[in-house]
C-alpha cells in the first residue's frame, strides 16, 4: 500500500468559529455539522438553507452569457425558415448526453434536424473535416457544437464558405482565437461574464435552450425533463459540484430516481444497480457503459440509447452497450498490466516525475482510463499513448495541483494537436517526436511540481469521536449532498480507535474489522484493497482512521457504518 499524506483542514478564523455558534444554534444541529457547513462557504441560516434546498428558480439568467442573444436569433432563424439543423457532440458522456438534450428537446417542436457524432478514431475529437463534408452534401445550414468546437477555428472558416453557420456550445479553454462561428458560448471566455464557469458542454447547451425557451415562450418544465441526463454529464465529466451545478445535479438526481427515462433506466437495470442512486453511482454505474459505445464501437449507439422511448428497445440497446462495457474492461485490464510492467522494467520510468507510455497497438479507447490506472500506483502526472493513422494519440491524466494542460501547452512545437482541462487532457504528434517530448514534458513537470504532489494525499475534513455518530447526524449530512468535487463526501479522522473483534479478510484484498473508543459503540469499517493492513490491525492496540460515513442496507435492516480511507498506526 503506498503511504498516504493526511492533510487536515486549516484551523477556522475567530470569525468561522462565530458562523460555527450561531449555526450550531439556528439550525439546532451538531457543531460537527456545522463546522463542515462553515467549510463549505456557508454564513448564515439563509446560506444553509439555499444549501440544503436548492431551488430551479435560482439558476442564472442565461442571457448573460456572452453571445446568448446571437446563439438564440441565429436558431429561431433556422426554425423559422426551415433550415436544416445539425446537433453536433463528443462522443464521450458529456458529449452524447449533450446531443441527447438539444436533439430529444428540440425534436419536440421541430423536424428539420438530426445528430452527428464523429466517430473516435476515424474522425477523432472536435468538429471534423468529414462531418463538414456531410453537412453540406445533406443540406444543413446550421450545426450546434456541443462540448467541442472552440478551437476549431480552421473547420469553422471552411464551412462557413460552404454557406455553413455554426452555434458553438463548449466549456474547455478556448485557444487565443475564437472560431468564426454566428455564436459563441462558452463560459470560459475571457468576455464572457456568466456568473459561473463550470457548467458542462452539456450545462451550455441546456443554457442556450433554456434561453430558446424564454425567447419562444416555451414552458421550462419541458426542458426540466431533461436533467436526469444533465446530471449524468456533471458526474461523468467531474466538474465542480457548486453553485449552479448544484441545483441542476440536485433536481436531476432527483428525476433520475423518481421517473428515469427508458434508456437510463435499462442501463441501471442491467448494471444491477438498487436503492437511491447518487453522483457516485453515476459515476461508475452509468458513466462507463454510456462511454463504452464511442470507445469499442460507435457513440451513435449511445444517443440511440438514451433516446428510447419503448422498454424492449432500450433494453435491447442496453444489453449491447454493456456487452462494449465488458469488452472495454477487459482492453482496460490488460493494458493496464503492460503499462505498469514498461515502467516496472525501465529504470528512467520509474525514476521520473511523469510517465510518457506509447505502444502502437493498445487500444485507444481505453488509454484515458489506464493513464487513471497508472497513477493509482504512481502518483504523477501521466500520458497514454497509442497509434492512431499514423501518429501517436493520447490521453493525460493529472495529480491533485498540478496542471497537466499548461504543462503539454509548453510541449506544442512538436505537438499536432491538443485541448483539455486543468486534469484531463488530449493530444496528438508524430511518432518521431515522442521521445523528445517525453522528455520536454518530464522537464517541465520536475521544474513546477512540488514534492508533495508526488504523494497521494487524502483531505480530512475534521476529527470526529465515535460517539457523535447516530442516525440524526447522518441524516443531516446525507442532505449535504449531492456530493463531488466542489462538496465532497466529508472524510473524518478517529485517532485512539481499538478493534472490537476480529477482522476479516474478504475476497483476498479487502478487510472488515469492528471499532470502538472507550466512550462510544462499536462500528463496522469496510477496507477495500487493504487487507495487507491485517497483521498491524491485530499488533496494535491503538490506532487512528480516515473515513467516509455510509448506511449499510443488508436484508431492509439499516446500520451505519465507516468507508476506510487509510490508517495509521500509532
Amino acid at each position: 500500500m503506498i503511504d498516504k499524506r493526511w492533510i487536515n483542514h486549516p484551523d477556522l478564523t475567530p470569525e468561522q468559529i462565530n458562523i460555527v455558534n450561531e449555526l450550531t444554534e439556528s439550525l439546532k444541529i451538531d457543531s460537527a455539522l456545522a463546522t463542515l457547513l462553515t467549510q463549505r462557504g456557508i454564513r448564515d441560516f439563509e446560506d444553509s438553507r439555499q444549501f440544503f434546498r436548492p431551488d430551479l428558480s435560482k439558476l442564472h439568467d442565461p442571457y448573460l452569457m456572452q453571445d446568448m442573444d446571437l446563439a438564440v436569433q441565429r436558431l429561431a432563424k433556422a426554425i423559422a425558415n426551415n433550415e436544416k439543423i445539425l446537433v453536433y457532440g463528443d462522443y464521450d458522456v458529456d458529449g452524447t448526453t449533450s446531443v441527447t438534450v438539444f436533439y430529444g428537446f428540440l425534436s419536440r417542436i421541430y423536424e428539420q434536424l438530426d445528430y452527428y457524432i464523429p466517430d473516435r478514431y476515424n474522425e477523432g475529437y472536435g468538429v471534423s473535416w468529414q462531418s463538414i463534408d456531410w453537412a453540406q452534401e445533406n443540406g444543413y445550414t446550421l450545426i450546434v457544437t456541443l462540448d467541442c468546437g472552440i478551437k476549431s477555428v480552421d473547420k469553422v472558416t471552411e464551412a462557413k464558405k460552404r454557406g455553413i453557420d455554426f452555434i458553438i456550445c463548449d466549456h474547455h479553454r478556448p485557444g487565443d482565437e475564437l472560431p468564426p462561428a454566428e455564436a459563441v458560448l462558452d463560459p470560459k471566455r475571457e468576455d464572457c461574464l456568466y456568473p459561473y464557469k463550470e457548467l458542462t458542454g452539456c450545462g451550455v447547451g441546456f443554457k442556450l435552450l433554456q434561453a430558446f425557451c424564454i425567447h419562444q415562450q416555451i414552458d421550462q418544465n419541458i426542458l426540466f425533463e431533461y436533467l436526469d441526463l444533465l446530471v449524468v454529464s456533471i458526474a461523468a465529466d467531474i466538474v465542480p459540484i457548486t453553485g449552479e451545478n448544484r441545483i441542476l445535479a440536485h433536481y436531476g438526481l432527483l428525476r433520475l430516481n423518481a421517473a428515469p427515462r427508458p434508456g437510463i433506466k435499462a442501463l441501471i437495470k442491467i448494471a444491477g444497480m438498487s436503492g437511491t442512486l447518487d453522483i457516485t453511482n453515476v459515476v461508475f454505474g452509468l458513466g462507463p457503459r454510456i462511454n463504452a459505445a464511442g470507445r469499442i464501437k460507435h457513440a451513435k449507439e449511445a444517443v440511440r440509447l438514451l433516446l428510447s422511448e419503448e422498454t424492449d428497445e432500450a433494453d435491447a440497446f442496453a444489453e449491447e452497450i454493456n456487452q462494449h462495457n465488458s469488452d472495454r474492461r477487459n482492453f482496460d485490464s490488460s493494458i493496464t498490466e503492460e503499462a505498469l510492467l514498461m515502467i516496472e522494467k525501465d529504470e528512467w520510468f520509474l525514476t521520473a516525475n511523469s510517465t510518457v507510455l506509447y505502444k502502437e497497438d493498445w487500444h485507444k479507447g481505453v488509454i484515458g482510463i489506464v493513464a487513471s490506472r497508472c497513477i493509482e500506483k504512481y502518483h504523477r502526472p501521466t500520458i497514454i499513448l497509442t497509434q492512431s493513422h499514423g501518429k501517436a494519440a493520447g490521453s493525460a491524466r493529472s495529480v491533485p495541483g498540478f496542471d497537466v494542460y499548461e504543462a503539454i501547452e509548453e510541449c506544442s512545437d512538436l505537438l499536432e494537436q491538443f485541448g483539455g482541462h486543468t486534469f484531463a487532457a488530449g493530444l496528438t504528434l508524430p511518432i518521431q517526436n515522442i521521445e523528445a517530448f517525453r522528455k520536454r514534458f518530464n522537464e517541465i513537470v520536475s521544474s513546477r511540481i512540488l514534492p508533495d504532489q508526488l504523494v497521494p494525499m487524502i483531505n480530512i475534513d475534521l476529527p470526529l469521536s465515535l460517539a457523535s455518530i447516530t442516525p440524526k447526524f447522518y441524516n443531516i449530512l446525507r442532505q449535504m449532498g449531492p456530493f463531488g468535487p466542489g462538496n465532497m463526501t466529508p472524510v473524518f479522522m478517529s485517532s485512539n480507535v481499538m478493534l472490537s473483534g476480529n477482522p476479516v479478510i474478504m475476497k483476498e484484498k479487502h478487510i472488515k474489522f469492528d471499532v470502538k473508543q472507550e466512550d462510544s459503540p462499536a462500528f463496522t469499517v469496510i477496507g477495500f484493497g487493504m487487507a495487507p493492513c491485517y497483521k498491524e490491525l491485530l499488533n496494535n492496540k491503538y490506532f487512528s482512521i480516515c473515513y467516509n460515513l455510509e448506511e449499510n442496507n443488508f436484508r431492509d435492516k439499516k446500520t451505519l457504518q465507516l468507508f476506510l480511507k487509510d490508517i495509521k498506526f500509532n
